[in-house]
């Protein structure tokens, strides 16, 4: 077994490093995050640090790097209070990595993503994904330990396609062909082991599907 100590960490390449730990964690979820400003010009990130913090009310949080130089996505959020998180899919990953480029104009039509509002929503949603998901700002924190931005926000809108979601609420992402991400630049198709009855310390989990 390979081991890594603090000083191992401390002194490797900085591309290593940051590859390494961005990798630790497993699998992530991923997400491109429509806003728009305050006169309609349109962007659109890649964020694979989104993640549940509550159903009731729905609350979504997601991290944003320090707000240390121009960051589109964060001064949209807080300038309009919405944005939506669209799922990535294997058809267009590579325009969602794309993304990522420094663009000097719309994200959308520099990667030719195309965008679509709803009546519910001021921010674009990407109309290639099939998880749509509309979001409301509630608050941002930054964290000082290292100063990045944590947002807040609730979900006031949810678009899928018909069939994925069971009668229990369960939704049938693999159907809907959303993939996941690791490090700073891999992504992976999904295949699914199962669901498990819910976990009780006198019975083990039974498979439900």
């Amino acid at each position: 077994m390979r081991v890594f100590s603090t000083s191992d960490i401390a002194n490797s390449k900085d591309r290593f490093r940051k590859n390494l730990i961005n990798s630790l964690h497993g699998f992530k979820s991923a997400n491109l995050v429509g806003t728009q400003n305050s006169t309609g010009s349109t962007n659109l990130a890649l964020f694979t640090q989104v993640f549940h913090l509550g159903a009731t009310p729905p609350l979504v949080g997601m991290i944003v790097r320090p707000h240390e130089v121009p960051r589109h996505t964060l001064e949209n959020i807080l300038a309009t209070h919405s944005y939506t998180l669209n799922h990535i899919q294997e058809q267009f990953f590579v325009e969602a990595h794309h993304t990522s480029a420094r663009w000097e104009g719309s994200e959308f039509e520099g990667v030719g993503l195309s965008a679509v509002y709803s009546d519910q929503v001021k921010a674009p949603y990407v109309a290639e994904s099939a998880v749509q998901i509309g979001m409301e700002y509630r608050e941002h924190q930054t964290l000082k330990i290292n100063n990045t931005v944590l947002v807040v926000g609730e979900v006031i809108e949810i678009r899928v396609p018909d069939g994925i979601v069971a009668e229990d609420g369960y939704l049938d992402l693999e159907a809907a062909g959303t993939i996941t991400a690791t490090g700073l630049d891999g992504y992976h198709t999904t295949e699914a082991l199962g669901r498990l009855t819910y976990a009780k310390p006198t019975h083990k989990p039974e498979r439900l599907v």
